[in-house]
């Protein structure tokens, strides 16, 4: 019986070392994962912080460019008007000038516009 005690003892001893390396083993292993976790979630905020500030960057630029455009076409249609209103007053600086030199002609070429306009409507 006694051997049979060694042995029992033997066994718990090699048991309780397993048993204790074990415990070491499965604290270093959620040590790790905890050091893991820990990387990957200041990853993932690094990357959100990233990605907001491209987007933000996007955004202002996409805003300049439009603001760019719109002052473009702002411009362009202000010289339009300039040049239409430009032109307006030239075909009535020149109406006015040759009314003014033949009278006759042009209430003759009047009356014979408002004639072929009445006859057009006519029909």
């Amino acid at each position: 019986m006694s051997s049979t005690d060694g042995e029992t003892g033997m066994r718990n001893l090699k048991d309780k070392a397993t048993y204790e390396r074990l415990e070491k083993d499965v604290a270093a292993v959620k040590n790790d994962i905890s050091a893991l976790t820990d990387q990957i979630t200041g990853v993932l905020n690094d990357f959100a912080g990233t990605a907001q500030k491209q987007a933000r960057r996007g955004y202002r630029q996409a805003r300049a460019n439009v603001d760019t455009a719109v002052d473009d076409i702002s411009g362009r249609g202000a010289a339009a008007m300039d040049a239409a209103q430009d032109a307006a007053n030239g075909i009535e600086e020149s109406l006015e000038d040759i009314i003014t030199r033949r009278p006759l002609t042009t209430v003759g070429v009047a009356l014979g516009l408002g004639f072929l306009i009445g006859t057009a409507w006519r029909r």
